[in-house]
């Protein structure tokens, strides 16, 4: 299907802290007699954003697998609209997942990597999907199904229904080097029996005459590699790629993309298509290489540099297609979004726009998806920050932070203060620095990048400190 662009130049990102949306309330409306809408959002775990077979940026060949198959998702995004330049807030599991749920960065949560205590997140309180949507009707249920991997249990933010707590352990996950060896299961990371739990869960709204929101957190395609046979079969017999050559891993990809299938059609069967909003994403980059540690010179993210555990683009870009009533059909949008943007876009969908909560770093794309003329993100911050302030022993392995504005990107290493400056529209792979030329505008950012991590009070690098397991107070933090 031919595609439509929504391009930067008419959706561009504004400025504006604490402003409140002009035209907030011109929402989709809604028959009379017809339910609010439903929402399935689809999260995947650890896939790149060149890692299906759905091309990110239109005619470009990089932007897709030379390996992978994902019909499924190909068939999601004819149906609506391409994200080019989506990112996870994160480029680890845990901080990504926070994001998406309280429209917060991670540095703001003070939440920046796996493993860490996170006893000083009012996870109760704080605002969350559910809870949004339960402000605009009362009448909502929401459910989640999968990896959730978050320091809490899914009905303190307002789950009513939930496989529980389930962190990668759930999913098959064993942490020596055998996650990289292939394993043949009738259900590899229980796709099936969450695809099940789900259908099951949207049968139940329907009956009770609920509208409802979903959350499907896939523990593909994250290590352990799990793939049934006859998928294993298939691509052991298929030409592997130049850039992706794992047989494993493919066979993975195709499973979690027939789990993707099977949500559609039990979407389909239930007469629940037409009013359900549909969110595919992943909550950061791929693993750099397999097995994720081994030294490579090209990542399995290529054009994209590096991988999961750094900010550079392999690790946050993420593929990112919604699907909807109303939304643009076979469309490309090449502005900037984020995990924290999904909690007010989905609001605002639902018919309730929260713009202008200081607290929130995300702001809603509602406008993106309907090609609104002049359409724009509001959000309290001129761009997206990332924050890794640790040392990672299998990844950059220097605390980083970064900043994306417009077509620029900032790295600052917080062991040495030293930055480097990327225009990703000319430079995708983030091989020149331009800060020696373009010295003002790397700068402005650094100061921006440094005053955004001090305003929020964000966990702040000091040799030594993994932020692991130790209450937030024992650590340094921006003042």
């Amino acid at each position: 299907m031919p595609r439509r662009k929504v391009d930067q130049g008419t959706a561009t990102l504004l400025f504006v802290l604490g402003a409140i949306l002009v035209g907030c309330n011109a929402e989709k409306s809604l028959d009379s007699e017809q339910l609010p809408p439903n929402f399935l959002f689809i999260l995947v775990d650890d896939q790149g954003w060149n890692g299906t077979s759905l091309e990110m940026i239109e005619g470009d060949s990089l932007s897709r697998s030379d390996f992978f198959e994902t019909p499924h998702l190909e068939a999601l995004a004819d149906s609506g609209m391409v994200f080019s330049q989506a990112y996870a807030a994160a480029p680890v599991c845990a901080p990504s997942r926070y994001s998406i749920q309280f429209g917060k960065t991670p540095a703001r949560l003070s939440v920046v990597r796996v493993g860490m205590n996170t006893d000083h997140i009012p996870h109760g309180t704080l605002l969350s999907i559910p809870k949004a949507l339960s402000g605009v009707d009362s009448n909502y249920v929401a459910g989640h199904f999968g990896k959730w991997g978050m320091g809490s249990h899914p009905r303190t933010l307002g789950y009513d229904d939930s496989d529980g707590p389930n962190q990668n352990k759930e999913g098959g996950f064993v942490n020596d080097r055998s996650q990289w060896a292939v394993e043949t299961k009738d259900d590899p990371k229980r796709i099936a029996e969450l695809t099940d739990a789900a259908v099951d869960f949207m049968s139940k709204a329907k009956t009770s005459n609920r509208p409802f929101y979903l959350q499907v957190s896939h523990y593909a395609v994250h290590s352990s590699i799990q793939a049934t046979q006859g998928q294993l079969e298939a691509f052991e017999s298929k030409e592997v790629g130049m850039r992706h050559k794992d047989v494993g891993f493919a066979a993975m990809t195709a499973d979690l993309d027939a789990g993707v299938g099977a949500l559609m059609r039990g979407l389909d069967s239930l007469g629940l298509r037409g009013n359900t909003y549909i969110f595919y994403m992943s909550d950061n980059g791929s693993v750099p290489n397999i097995p994720g540690a081994k030294p490579y010179t090209r990542s399995l993210n290529y054009p994209l540099s590096r991988g999961k555990w750094d900010a550079m683009e392999g690790g946050v870009r993420v593929p990112l297609v919604v699907s909807g009533p109303g939304i643009a059909k076979g469309a490309y949008c090449n502005q900037t979004v984020s995990g924290s943007d999904i909690l007010p876009t989905i609001s605002q969908l639902a018919g309730r726009s929260i713009a202008g909560d200081p607290t929130l770093d995300g702001g809603s794309f509602h406008e993106m998806l309907f090609e609104e003329e002049e359409a724009t993100i509001v959000r309290a911050t001129d761009g997206l920050v990332f924050h890794v302030p640790y040392r990672n022993g299998i990844a950059l392995k220097r605390p980083h932070s970064a900043l994306r504005k417009g077509d620029f990107k900032l790295l600052k290493f917080q062991d040495t203060g030293e930055t480097y400056l990327y225009d990703l529209h000319a430079d995708l792979g983030e091989t020149a620095d331009r800060t020696a030329d373009l010295q003002t505008t790397s700068e402005v950012m650094e100061r921006q990048l440094d005053a955004y991590l001090h305003g929020v009070r964000a966990p702040k690098w000091a040799e030594g400190i993994t932020w692991k397991e130790h209450p937030l107070e024992s650590f340094n933090s921006y003042h």
